[in-house]
């Protein structure tokens, strides 16, 4: 007769005195027999002082990590009576009939394509990860000065030179706007003035012509310095195109060649290390993959070297057509007002098809933008 969990083996039969048997449930009991077990197990210790290994110990483990990986099916499993590691008589199966079934569901093709999706993100991670990490590892190393960097002396001289032509740009940007600003102030002020002398020379008959005349030289110089502004709003918004435009979009070039620079390092430090090793059977299939990864890499750095050159020279024509005709407009627009020439002034906006806004506009385009 199968005996019940935790029970002596004096305890009388009580299925055969007719009370209603009651079997514990597969899976929490075996857990429970497990863990209990594993609980109050007594460790013998040698004389000197070392636990000794119970040869039920490897046993243990492994159903632990039955239980915690995949689980017991409880359409198989057996109640094991007088405790963890008793004999195969004290077993109770379990049949289908009391309980419920719990059937494994065959994955579908929705779960294949989930699994799928998962493979692939954890496969670009692990990618990104190392990639990280061995560009991360070439990139102290050269901080520190104890790894070799590939240099073209000459791309890099064009690169500074760029990045210092860049900031310099920016300042006379800077000081472009704050002219503009100045000088919209300038007009504001002289428009205010006009109509404060007109209204005077109506409202005092006796200085009626000198307010009148000095009315009519703020209203010239207010035509006059909206015509400057305009030329001067155009050279500001060329700078701006030229350095946060052109200029840029050749950095981002160099930013992303200066990547590849050093992901091509790093895997060429990698190649060299794997070259110097042992030479066998799994070193060599490391060597080729290393191999192949490096020449990818490699032809990334070329071709971007090429593209960052091809950049670099491009943007340094367009730079000196740019800034020539700029140079050459703010020059003459801003002779042409301090001379008080508006002829020349009104010649020099159509010169180089400069449109003004229209009256009643209150603020340059540029600073609406802000």
């Amino acid at each position: 007769m199968p005996r019940a969990l935790g029970k002596n083996e004096d305890t009388p039969d009580v299925q055969g005195a007719g009370v209603e048997s009651f079997t514990p449930i597969p899976f929490l009991a075996m857990t429970d027999g497990i863990l209990g077990k594993a609980a109050t197990m007594e460790i013998p210790i040698h004389g000197n002082g070392e636990a000794r290994q119970l040869p039920e110990d490897d046993g243990l483990e492994q159903d632990l990590q039955q239980v915690m990986v995949s689980g017991p099916n409880l359409n198989e499993t057996s109640i094991v009576s007088g405790g963890y590691g008793g004999s195969g008589d004290g077993l109770i199966p379990t049949g289908s009939g009391r309980h419920p079934s719990h059937s494994t569901t065959p994955a579908g093709p929705g779960d294949e394509v989930a699994r799928g999706i998962a493979g692939e993100k954890f496969d670009i991670v692990k990618k990104w990860g190392i990639n990280t990490y061995k560009c991360t590892k070439q990139l102290l190393s050269e901080r520190f000065g104890r790894g070799s960097r590939t240099v073209d002396l000459e791309l890099e001289l064009q690169i500074e030179l760029l990045r210092e032509t860049k900031r310099k740009y920016e300042s006379v940007l800077q000081l472009g706007r704050a002219l503009t600003a100045h000088l919209y102030s300038l007009l504001q002020t002289q428009h205010a003035l006009g109509d404060a002398f007109a209204d005077l020379s109506q409202k005092s008959p006796e200085l009626q012509e000198e307010f009148g005349y000095n009315a009519e030289t703020q209203k010239l110089l207010c035509k006059n310095g909206e015509t400057l502004l305009g030329a001067v709003n155009f050279f500001v918004s060329s700078i701006n195109t030229l350095v946060t435009k052109t200029m840029e979009d050749t950095l981002m070039t160099v930013k992303q060649y200066e990547a590849a620079r050093l992901e091509y390092d790093a895997y060429r430090t990698d190649l060299e290390e794997l070259s110097l090793g042992p030479r066998d059977a799994g070193t060599r299939g490391r060597l080729e993959s290393a191999q192949a990864t490096f020449q990818a890499h490699r032809d990334k750095y070329e071709k971007l070297r090429g593209d960052v050159a091809i950049k670099l020279k491009f943007l340094e024509e367009n730079k000196i057509k740019v800034m020539h005709k700029q140079l050459l407009l703010f020059h003459n627009a801003v002779s042409a007002y301090f001379a008080g020439n508006q002829k020349q002034l009104e010649q020099t906006l159509q010169q180089f098809n400069i449109k003004l806004r229209p009256p009643g506009a209150e603020k340059p385009s540029w600073l609406e933008e802000q």
